[in-house]
């Protein structure tokens, strides 16, 4: 009890705010003591909010109140100075829910800052110094602190189990090793730890292994998607624009037409609103000659009649002939007719295209979901493919059947041709693929692409415009040193993947497809591209070093 009154002083001559003793105490308006400084301090951080609270119980005081020394305070601190205690710790340095408390403090327990194994003790970090400080202690075992010391005392008989038994699976003690667990395969709890923790080290190496294949798979799946908005982005702003570009021919013929109908509409106006004023200007010259046959006979003079009757009968035998060229009312219904027609046409066109569109959408699909296809499926696709000469490098060496290039130290001979690489160790297809197909090339040496490209291509040179992968007309699988890399206008990828010396490749050039497998005793998917082929493609190789050979391999 007169250790808690001790404790109870000392927390009562504490600051809140620096959790020491008082010093030059002062006491506030509410009754609250501190250190002046520390008070001071805290108002004139509060100076902002012109309130001067009390840090406990927020009492606020205007005008801030003058700080006077309370001397019975500070004698009262001295006294306990002399006494040679020191400031109650602070409430987070004592034990509370959740925390492991000190084994050894008495009253409030203090947190606890080391479990010792072989005491089943937990310390805090005064009572932890002997441990530190005495030779008595230095082989036992201070570990964080533990909730589960008592996990660690055997049950029947009250004993520490150091040993394990693994027979059993399970930690015991001497007395246990003696009785039940007799004759049992038994170590020491230590030296199997031992022995698991070098099992955990391969586990986690395992499992880390198996993480960085999945973080790999990860960063794969990051470009493709990447790749696939590029891609849709492309197509989407492609398709806008050719659109646009179509629906502004059409507007075009629509005007064009309604400019012709009006020009003909006018021009027909015209020509009937002077034939109209002619006509009218006939019917008046017609009417005034009636009207003087019409006084002709009404005289009665015989004589009158007969002298005046030759020169007016001639009036009707006028020469002007009348014929009016009447044009039925449907006399643009030929130019309806032309375009329903028209419109007919397209309707029909685009019905059977967007047919194939949306094929060519729907087909990247099979892109994102699980490889399923079996080998089996994809040589359905098999095409056979050689070699064109005429593309051929003169450090390349082809095949008598044009099938397989291979890397010679020594210029071959072929006849000039614009289509042939002049400087990069590279050779093209002869035919185009189109659709879908699917070819294998077995591969050796020291490095080799397995490419597509378009034709046009840049022959001349070596620089980027002509080296597969390191353009936008190509794409390429560079296989090398046991690793791969996919490469497409100058951007290179790492690929993982178990290394072979035969690659597939299946290309589906409508749906914009083109993936690289590893072949061996099962298929492995090692690269996919989503695109938009714009061009037949060709197959090609490019070569490392002399004696590098690739060939496509027979499938049938």
């Amino acid at each position: 009890m007169a250790q808690k009154g001790v404790q109870l002083d000392q927390e009562t001559f504490s600051c809140s705010i620096c959790l020491d003793l008082l010093k030059d105490p002062v006491t506030i308006p509410c009754g609250h003591n501190y250190c002046m400084n520390c008070i001071k301090s805290f108002w004139d951080e509060e100076d902002w909010k012109n309130s001067n609270s009390c840090p406990q119980c927020r009492q606020a005081f205007r005008p801030r109140p003058v700080l006077v020394k309370n001397t019975m305070l500070a004698v009262l601190v001295e006294e306990l100075k002399k006494t040679g205690l020191e400031a109650a710790p602070a409430d987070h340095c004592y034990a509370g829910a959740g925390d492991v408390a000190c084994d050894v403090c008495t009253g409030r327990k203090r947190k606890a800052l080391k479990s010792c194994l072989v005491c089943l003790i937990s310390y805090c970090e005064k009572h932890v110094q002997l441990h530190y400080e005495s030779p008595a202690f230095e082989k036992h075992k201070l570990i964080d602190p533990s909730k589960k010391l008592q996990e660690n005392i055997c049950s029947r008989h009250n004993e520490v189990m150091k040993i394990f038994c693994r027979t059993d699976q399970q930690c015991i003690c001497y007395l246990c090793s003696m009785d039940e667990h007799k004759g049992h395969d038994t170590v020491s709890a230590a030296a199997e730890r031992t022995e698991k923790q070098k099992e955990l080290s391969g586990i986690r190496q395992k499992l880390q292994q198996r993480i960085q294949e999945r973080e790999k798979g990860v960063k794969v799946l990051q470009q493709e998607m990447k790749s696939l908005s590029c891609s849709a982005d492309k197509v989407v702003e492609d398709t806008q624009k050719m659109f646009t570009e179509l629906i502004g021919f059409i507007e075009k013929i629509c005007s064009d037409v309604k400019q012709q109908v009006r020009t003909q509409q006018e021009s027909e106006v015209s020509r009937s609103k002077e034939l109209q004023e002619k006509l009218k200007q006939q019917i008046s010259e017609l009417k005034k000659n009636d009207a003087e046959l019409e006084q002709l006979s009404l005289t009665e003079d015989p004589n009158e009649f007969l002298h005046s009757y030759p020169s007016l009968a001639q009036l009707s035998e006028s020469t002007d002939s009348y014929r009016i060229n009447i044009r039925p009312l449907s006399c643009f219904e030929h130019v309806t007719a032309a375009v329903s027609e028209l419109r007919d046409q397209l309707h029909n066109v685009f019905s059977e295209n967007w047919k194939r569109i949306s094929v060519a959408v729907r087909g990247r699909d099979v892109l994102l979901a699980p490889e399923s296809k079996t080998r089996a499926t994809f040589l359905q696709w098999s095409q056979e493919i050689t070699l064109d000469p005429n593309t051929a490098n003169t450090q390349l060496l082809l095949s008598e059947w044009n099938r397989k290039a291979t890397v010679m130290t020594r210029p071959q001979f072929y006849y000039p041709h614009p289509d042939r690489f002049t400087e990069c160790r590279q050779v093209l297809s002869t035919d185009c693929l189109t659709g879908r197909c699917y070819w294998e090339v077995e591969w050796s040496g020291e490095g080799v692409f397995v490419a597509v490209a378009y034709k046009n291509i840049s022959r001349a040179g070596d620089s980027s415009t002509c080296v597969f992968g390191l353009n936008d007309k190509s794409w390429a699988l560079y296989c090398f040193r046991k690793s791969y890399q996919f490469i497409h206008n100058k951007t290179r990828i790492p690929v993982p993947g178990p290394w072979s010396s035969r690659i597939g490749v299946c290309l589906d050039h409508r749906a914009g497809l083109l993936a690289f497998y590893s072949i061996s005793q099962t298929m492995t998917l090692l690269h996919r591209v989503l695109t938009t082929f714009t061009r037949p493609l060709y197959a090609g190789f490019w070569l490392d070093s002399p004696a590098d050979t690739a060939e496509f391999c027979k499938l049938r």
